[in-house]
């Protein structure tokens, strides 16, 4: 299953109101999940720009990637250090 990154970003936003946000459907009774078809369901909440949910998502994709250079730099290194890559599995999952 993909990653849901809008999802994921727009947990970000509005913390501590539970299901603050829907989806409008299109004619057919369809909810696609785009930004443009967000809806406030909390009178309360804030709607985040679609320039904050990007951001946000940018932010949560650099992580992702900035945490696979950092495993396969310690990976590497490890196999540097002599262990090999059924062990390095073994000890860390990874």
């Amino acid at each position: 299953m993909a990653r849901d990154y809008l999802q994921e970003a727009l947990g970000y936003f509005n913390v501590g109101k539970h299901q603050w946000y829907g989806w409008k459907e299109n004619p057919t009774g369809d909810k696609v999940e785009l930004y443009e078809n967000l809806i406030l369901l909390d009178p309360t909440a804030t709607m985040p720009t679609e320039t904050e949910v990007n951001n946000k998502i940018t932010e949560i994709k650099q992580k992702d990637a900035n945490r696979e250079t950092k495993i396969t730099s310690a990976k590497s290194k490890l196999e540097a250090l002599g262990l090999t890559t059924e062990e390095i599995k073994e000890a860390f999952g990874i």
